[in-house]
């Protein structure tokens, strides 16, 4: 069982997020509070808001692990790649752009920007469907990788921790929304980065590393090293790819540009986020890229399935981490799960009530309807995730099928809308279906091994979901250009025009 210490400081955490719903809540007083934050956050809070809920235990447990079991050492790329293409070059190319946009519309969703660009009441439909479905799998990732955690280092049913975890989110999306959240992770975040930064030193310190000549012997090995076949290889630069420019495309991230201040909060934006990144992403795959200095292959055979769920777990119960350290860990944790949790939770809430429920109903609710139906969703959707996260499916897995089909459905028309006049709503529809399909197919395939499938294809197919979530992205972008030059209309030309120079005075 985990010690009182541990459990203490989990304790000041969960009051501390509380406090800060309780206080937010009071200043939420609109649906735009409540999703957006009145488009009010600074630097710092639009930063660490997106770095939160970029990584999580996702990223710490199961890619950590996964890459580190792969690729050794080669896995820090991955964290590099998140720091350099889904966090410089993503607030870069798209935060200044999407500010202004959203602020000038009042945009407060992603299928309302698209509704907007493409003149197109379907797509928007069809956004908020996808959206809402295929974030449950992410979100049900977030919960397996802390019921690793809670198995391994605090002894106890990791359901009662994945419990927690779900009442921590609801309670702080039910008490103030965007803010709260957005409050929540700023504290969440420069707990991560102390945390990351204490584990990373205790790591390197350990009998097990031996310090930086102990890394510099490992990196000799063929497990530390190792020379990646042109199978491996791919693999690799599919999970960077994936895990970087996929961010691109989800809306729980680009709906942080949409809160932002003004022009001057987007570009300091960018080097918070960046380091934050370079910290939190970097260190948690460096860790991870230790795991057979810890383990032998008989080590790893013996571990609870799926291994790589469990690799980083079992190595921080080996680094031996003092009680209190070992709590501010679990915390580092339970953070980057709850702010990532929040994020995702309340963009598909908000999503399915402002986009989609208020679309089909005669008359739109008004913004207390609309609000308390938002909260209900919020807790029906977590309640869902809990489920779906204790299917048998690696984190991995759920979190890649959920990102390569939003991501591959929503990329192109998302960021190509922010630079290029001529999109058309065909080019939109084209780019939309074709990196669906494509990034369907993998998750499907695990449907069907699910279901008692054992075909050989079937089954190498649902691993590949980072890689189709690559082909997914690239492809729905080649489409959007080429369907917008095929398919035209009349009302394009209005459309563009109005999403380039209107301003629209109500939010």
């Amino acid at each position: 069982m985990a010690g009182t210490g541990i459990w203490v400081t989990i304790a000041v955490y969960i009051a501390v997020m509380v406090i800060i719903g309780v206080v937010t809540g009071r200043k939420s007083k609109s649906i735009a509070d409540f999703t957006v934050g009145g488009r009010q956050a600074g630097a710092w809070l639009s930063a660490l808001s997106y770095g939160t809920a970029y990584f999580s235990a996702v990223m710490f447990v199961g890619y950590a692990g996964g890459t580190g079991l792969s690729y050794g050492l080669w896995g820090i790329a991955a964290g590099i790649g998140n720091a350099v293409f889904g966090s410089w070059l993503a607030w870069k190319v798209l935060a200044r752009r999407t500010r202004d946009v959203s602020a000038r519309l009042k945009i407060k969703t992603m299928p309302q920007f698209f509704g907007y660009r493409y003149g197109s009441n379907g797509i928007k439909l069809f956004a908020c469907v996808v959206i809402f479905i295929f974030m449950i799998p992410y979100s049900a990732s977030v919960y397996k990788g802390l019921a690793s955690i809670a198995d391994v280092l605090l002894g106890i049913d990791y359901q009662i921790c994945m419990i927690i975890i779900a009442v921590v989110a609801a309670l702080l999306l039910v008490l103030g929304g965007y803010l709260a959240q957005a409050r929540a992770d700023f504290v969440q975040g420069i707990i991560m980065m102390f945390g990351v930064a204490l584990l990373i030193f205790f790591v390197i310190r350990c009998d097990k590393v031996g310090g930086f000549a102990g890394i510099a012997e490992y990196a000799k090995t063929q497990t530390g090293l190792p020379k990646l076949s042109a199978d491996a290889a791919t693999g690799l630069i599919a999970t960077v790819l994936m895990t970087s420019f996929g961010t691109w495309g989800l809306p729980q991230m680009v709906q942080k540009y949409f809160g932002i201040k003004d022009d001057k909060q987007a570009k300091r934006g960018i080097l918070i986020s960046t380091f934050f990144a370079l910290l939190v992403a970097g260190g948690g795959y460096f860790i991870g890229s230790l795991c057979h200095r810890f383990f032998t292959a008989e080590d790893l055979a013996a571990m609870p399935k799926p291994t790589q769920d469990y690799v980083v777990p079992f190595m921080l119960k080996e680094v031996g981490l003092p009680s209190v350290l070992l709590g501010i860990v679990l915390v580092l944790l339970i953070a980057a799960s709850v702010s990532t949790l929040c994020s995702i939770t309340l963009t598909a809430s908000s999503t399915l009530t402002i986009d989609f429920i208020n679309n089909v109903k005669k008359t739109a609710m008004n913004e207390k309807k609309t609000g308390i139906l938002t909260k209900i969703l919020c807790v029906l959707f977590v309640v869902a995730s809990y489920f779906v996260a204790n299917t048998d499916t690696p984190i991995l897995d759920m979190m890649s099928y959920s990102w390569g089909i939003i991501s591959g459905s929503f990329l192109a028309p998302y960021v190509l809308a922010l630079f290029c006049k001529k999109l058309t709503k065909g080019g939109a529809w084209c780019g939309i279906l074709g990196g669906f399909v494509t990034a369907i197919i993998p998750a499907a395939c695990k449907i069907a091994t699910l279901c008692g499938s054992v075909n050989e294809t079937v089954v190498m197919l649902a691993g590949k979901g980072p890689l189709f979530a690559c082909i997914a992205m690239i492809l729905s972008i080649i489409l959007c250009l080429v369907g917008s030059l095929v398919i035209k209309s009349e009302k394009d030309k209005n459309n563009s025009e109005f999403f380039y120079n209107s301003i629209v005075e109500v939010e």
